[in-house]
């Protein structure tokens, strides 16, 4: 049986590698992006599978009424695919207000209102897949990326709730962490330290930054064909996974990550309890 989808970001990169996989195969896509006409040989090529729709993931009202348009155009919703989204690149010190409020505007907040604008939908079939679109950098941090990983780590818990919410109705949710990949045209991959929005440099920070390029420079580029198929297999799933990461590093450097939290608070333990001022064992429940 064919999916209906609804797909934000869908004018490059991988949402348009999802939006192309999902009508391959005879599915039915609801494609938006800032500008629709990015989206005319989609239309030439799949008819009325597709539903080209402008949209600006900051503008509440038009959100909700693209979300609207969708589903009573194909009848239902089956996949929504949070993917629109953008760096940040810059220190903590290095970063205007204006900017972080920015990432934050379309990355959390964007997010937020596609699902709060889909939920009705999904909940009245008693149905639904959530597929939000995170990154490795909502798991970990590293240097320059302190902007992008805050709204990143807050969307992280933000879908985390929603997924505890909406299970009991029948909707799945799957937030899905990609490394790098080459979604450039020539098979190039997006540069952290070139792509999305700057901050203003401060030269203090120069080593840093030649560090993480040298790092950035021998991380192999993905296959995005390759992200869509391994998505195509998560909506299919009769129990798809909350987490899951595309590509081979994010499950590398999570397991050295977390275990150096969990090493540094088990040291620490000790005094955790005593700011408390109960034994350990007096601290009651521990599940919610």
């Amino acid at each position: 049986m064919s999916k209906v989808w609804f797909v934000t970001g869908s004018s490059r990169g991988l949402g348009r590698e999802f939006v192309e996989a999902a009508l391959s195969r005879g599915d039915k896509v609801a494609a938006t992006a800032r500008n629709s006409a990015t989206l005319k040989d989609l239309v030439a090529a799949h008819g009325d599978a597709v539903l080209p729709l402008d949209l600006d993931v900051t503008d509440r009202v038009a959100v909700f009424a693209g979300v609207r348009r969708a589903a009573e155009h194909f009848g239902r919703l089956d996949v929504v695919v949070n993917n629109a989204g953008y760096a940040l690149v810059g220190a903590v010190e290095e970063l205007a207000e204006q900017q972080l409020r920015n990432v934050l505007e379309t990355n959390l907040f964007g997010a937020l209102r596609v699902v709060q604008a889909a939920l009705p939908y999904l909940r009245a079939q008693g149905s639904g897949h959530v597929i939000q679109i995170s990154s490795m950098a909502g798991l970990f941090s590293a240097p320059l990326g302190g902007g992008y990983h805050a709204s990143k780590w807050a969307l992280e818990g933000l879908i985390d709730s929603l997924a505890q919410e909406v299970g009991p109705f029948g909707i799945k949710v799957t937030v899905v962490a990609p490394g790098g990949f080459a979604t450039r045209r020539g098979g190039e991959k997006p540069d952290p330290l070139t792509d999305g929005d700057q901050a203003e440099r401060n030269p203090i920070y120069d080593g840093i930054r030649e560090r993480i390029a040298a790092f950035v420079d021998k991380s192999p580029g993905g296959d995005p064909a390759a992200a869509a198929r391994a998505l195509l297999t998560i909506v299919d799933a009769e129990n798809p996974p909350l987490r899951v990461f595309f590509g081979p590093q994010g499950y590398q450097i999570v397991q050295k990550v977390y275990a150096d939290r969990l090493q540094t608070w088990a040291d620490w333990q000790e005094l955790a309890v005593e700011a408390h001022g109960k034994a350990e064992h007096d601290l009651g429940p521990t599940e919610v």
